[in-house]
């Protein structure tokens, strides 16, 4: 009887790839068919791993695959996209899209003429944290983003802001929904050829303003969001998956408290720091199991074409900024 799981492929099994091939040989609706790897020695390592073959062209592993994981340099997407679209793979394929927009609009061109489905990784998505800002964020009127990581060479065919800080334009488009008024950036380059700090300034049409910093030269790890709104101040850490909030009734409250002396003028220890409760979860298992799903049942990803093509674009305007500034 042939099998009714999905059968899905890996296009690249390196730092991250090798943890799409571990995922999809784990989840229940899916089948790790095989991998694409042009290094002899790691393929066989994953292979070996997980009991799958390796696959000596794109085509080959398209005609195995129902759904292929593209996890290789960005400037490689659409080389490695366009094949595996002819043969009639759905694709995950990791953030950015693209390179570029153009690069972008043909691999969607060429997924929309087949009716086949293209998820982007913007992994974040995934992360109870953003499950929880989904419930909670209803109109934020000021967010804060700051993703900070070591330097290393894995990545730097792109600058910081294609790298790094695509994740939170990503989540800030899902939250804001609103049409982009104007944008602000300044970036160095430092290591790379391209910028290595960013920071860019997002004002929306419904008033809200987002600031995104980010860095590939930080001594740490951090990836952290604050969010104000008219009832609620959040921080979130989505790398610890946890974080607090302040709500306006707790405010309001502690001065009431404070009128009729239940507490101390100035004493902020009265107001209710509310921890938030995170269920933590892997994202990249909670993204691919998602991914399999829209792929069973034919319908759109959460992270489709339309949020990562806009990502992109946004990313794109923030990188030409910085680099117009350095002529």
């Amino acid at each position: 009887m042939a099998s009714t799981k999905i059968q899905c492929g890996v296009a690249g099994v390196g730092s991250l790839g090798q943890h799409h091939a571990r995922i999809y040989a784990s989840l229940p609706g899916a089948e790790l068919a095989g991998i694409f790897e042009t290094s002899d020695a790691r393929a066989a390592e994953i292979c070996a791993r997980h009991n799958c073959r390796r696959f000596a062209t794109l085509e080959e592993l398209g005609d195995a695959c129902d759904a292929v994981s593209i996890v290789v340099p960005t400037d490689r997407h659409e080389q490695v996209a366009l094949p595996l679209l002819a043969r009639g793979c759905h694709l995950l394929i990791e953030k950015p899209l693209c390179a570029s927009l153009a690069e972008a609009e043909r691999v969607l061109a060429a997924a929309r003429d087949r009716n086949l489905l293209v998820q982007v990784g913007h992994i974040e998505h995934f992360n109870p944290v953003m499950s929880f800002l989904e419930k909670e964020i209803d109109e934020p009127r000021y967010i804060t983003a700051e993703r900070l990581a070591p330097y290393q060479p894995r990545g730097t065919e792109v600058g910081v802001v294609l790298d790094l800080m695509i994740h939170d334009i990503g989540i800030v488009l899902a939250l804001v929904k609103s049409p982009i008024a104007k944008i602000d950036s300044v970036g160095v380059a430092v290591l790379s050829k391209s910028e290595d700090i960013a920071n860019a300034r997002i004002q929306f049409q419904n008033g809200c303003v987002a600031n995104l910093s980010a860095s590939r030269m930080s001594l740490k790890k951090a990836r952290e969001i604050r969010i104000f709104q008219g009832d609620a101040y959040l921080s979130l850490d989505f790398m610890n998956q946890a974080g607090h909030l302040v709500k306006k009734s707790d405010i309001i409250a502690y001065g009431l408290k404070m009128k009729i002396g239940l507490v101390k003028p100035g004493d902020l220890s009265a107001i209710p720091v509310r921890e938030i409760p995170i269920e933590k979860g892997e994202p990249l298992a909670l993204e691919l199991a998602s991914f399999v799903e829209s792929v069973t049942k034919l319908k759109q990803p959460k992270v489709g074409a339309a949020l990562g093509k806009s990502a992109l674009e946004v990313a794109i305007t923030i990188t030409d900024q910085i680099r117009s500034a350095w002529k």
